[in-house]
Formats: C-alpha cells, structure tokens, sequence
C-alpha cells in the first residue's frame, strides 16, 4: 500500500489545493515570494479526500497520542478537521482562538477543557510554527496537558521546527513540502529541473536565488 504522505500530498495536488508555481511566485503577507500556495480548506469541499484525511488524523491521533483526551482545533482552519477527527474518534473536541472575545464569558479556548486533561492540538499547516505555538501556550495556561500536534501539512522550515522543538511541542505532519514537491515532479504539475529549486525555497525562504533558477 502507498505510504500515507505520499496519497494526501497526491490529494491535495489533484484538488489543488496545494498550487506550485516556480515561474510565477505567490507573494506571501511579509513579502517574501513562494512557489508554492497552500489552501487546505478546499479539503472540506472535496469528500474523498476529505474522508481519507480526516481518517488519517483520527489514526495518527491514536498511533501517537493514545492517552488523548480531547482534540482542540487551531482557529480558522483547525476546527473543522477537529470536529471530523474527534467524530471518528468518539472524542470530545473544542478550539482555541487567536485571542480572547471582548464580549461574553471572553473565552480564547471554546468547548469543555477541564486542568490536566490530556490535548491534541489538530492544525491545517505548520509553516514558521507560530500560529500553533500560541495556541499550546494557551491551552497550558488553562492547566491542559498538551500531548502535541497533528497537522495536515508542513513545509518543514528550519525556524518552524526549531521554535517547535525549543517549546517541547512534538507535530506529526500527514505529508511534507518535500514529499509533496517529489510527487509534483512525479505527476507532471512541475518540471523535474524545479525540485532542486523548490527545495532550496524551504531551506531558506529569505533567500530569492531560487526565482528563475530553472531557466
């Protein structure tokens, strides 16, 4: 059987909504150009690839974190996988938003959570990790027990997993850039020549070497 990085990068391909474009880069919100635009949201419109990415974080949930509890979402795109994943599992699943509401009982973490209750944090994609970090800070302020991550997607930066190792945070990703690059490669979405490239993007970002590097 193919092994599960290998079908969800296939998936989210043939969905698109993972995009590569090496010869036109994305322009990212800190200006910085990227080849490649990630949409996991268009997972949710697509049912079979939504059954077999849900099926796969309810098992990486209970290969890895047998002891957990409950699943916390990441707010936005977090919390509807949470929602499906905790479905599968027979768990019991809440979110954690990006700061407090200013009006109400001015919750920042949504859903029951009692102190020492043991969490999974369940996130669409890991990129620098900072999204994610906040959320695992504010579940443990709240007194939880964070096992770890499960998200859909990495880019498996370096500054991303060295803030998530110094937090004591572990993340199980379903695929990675460099597994989904190679199956682009594979399936003709981009020139065999644009993997070296692509590859050199997530090794440093910073770095715009890599534009037009394939001419």
């Amino acid at each position: 059987m193919e092994a599960i990085d290998i079908r969800i990068a296939r998936d989210l391909l043939s969905i698109r909504a993972v995009l590569l474009r090496p010869e036109e880069p994305f322009t990212w919100a800190s200006g910085i150009r990227s080849p490649i635009y990630c949409d996991n949201r268009l997972i949710l419109t697509a049912p079979a690839v939504r059954d077999e990415v849900e099926t796969a974080i309810a098992e990486t949930v209970r290969r890895e974190y047998p002891e957990a509890e409950v699943l916390m979402g990441t707010s936005t795109a977090g919390i509807a996988h949470a929602a499906i994943a905790g479905h599968i599992l027979g768990m019991p699943m809440g979110y954690v938003r990006s700061g407090s509401k200013d009006h109400g009982r001015k919750n920042q973490i949504e859903g029951k959570l009692e102190p020492g209750e043991k969490v999974v944090v369940v996130e669409d994609l890991i990129s620098t990790g900072g999204s994610v970090l906040d959320v695992v800070q504010a579940l443990r302020d709240a007194g939880a027990d964070v096992l770890g991550v499960v998200s859909i997607f990495t880019y498996g930066m370096r500054r991303g997993t060295e803030r998530l190792a110094e937090a004591g945070v572990k993340n199980v990703s379903l695929t990675s850039f460099d597994v989904l690059v190679r199956v682009a490669a594979e399936e003709n979405y981009i020139q065999s020549g644009d993997v070296e490239r692509l590859l050199a993007f997530r090794a440093d970002p910073s770095d715009e070497s890599w534009i037009g590097g394939g001419k």
